[in-house]
């Protein structure tokens, strides 16, 4: 897998706070079922994202979190950076501590050029570019 769990989880939650709109707040519970994320998995990722400044907590009755930008300015890089769970550039695909273009694994050749491609198109695109699609995330209210 080339994005980790909490990457993905990350990208779910974010892509489901932007198709409730602009400006739009919403509550852990309320985002963990249409995102597919155990609650309290979530709320640890959602403090990462804060934390980055791609979220806003907000207090109070009506509290929650929301974006802290437009979704076209926040892109999915900024939400895997944030989250620290960018794999790809870490990662030997076999494991070894040392994997580079000197000492390279039997797979690194490959597995650079798929990072390299998932890294560009994280760069390239973003919360925005779900489109019409992030309102059907509203309908999949199904728990984890």
């Amino acid at each position: 897998m080339v994005l980790s769990q909490t990457g993905q989880y990350a990208l779910r939650a974010m892509t489901v706070l932007t198709a409730l709109g602009s400006g739009a707040s919403a509550r852990t519970r309320d985002l963990a079922g249409p995102a597919r994320v155990p609650g309290d998995y979530l709320s640890k990722i959602l403090r990462k994202l804060v934390q980055a400044r791609l979220l806003v907590s907000v207090k109070g009755h009506h509290g929650g979190f929301r974006l802290a930008r437009p979704a076209r300015e926040i892109t999915l890089e900024e939400i895997l950076v944030a989250v620290d769970e960018w794999a790809g550039e870490k990662e030997c695909v076999f494991g070894f501590n040392r994997c580079d273009g000197r000492n390279p694994c039997p797979l690194h050749p490959a597995y650079s050029e798929l990072t390299e491609t998932v890294k560009a198109w994280a760069q390239r695109s973003t919360l925005a570019d779900a489109g019409p699609f992030t309102r059907l995330l509203l309908d999949l209210r199904s728990p984890v």
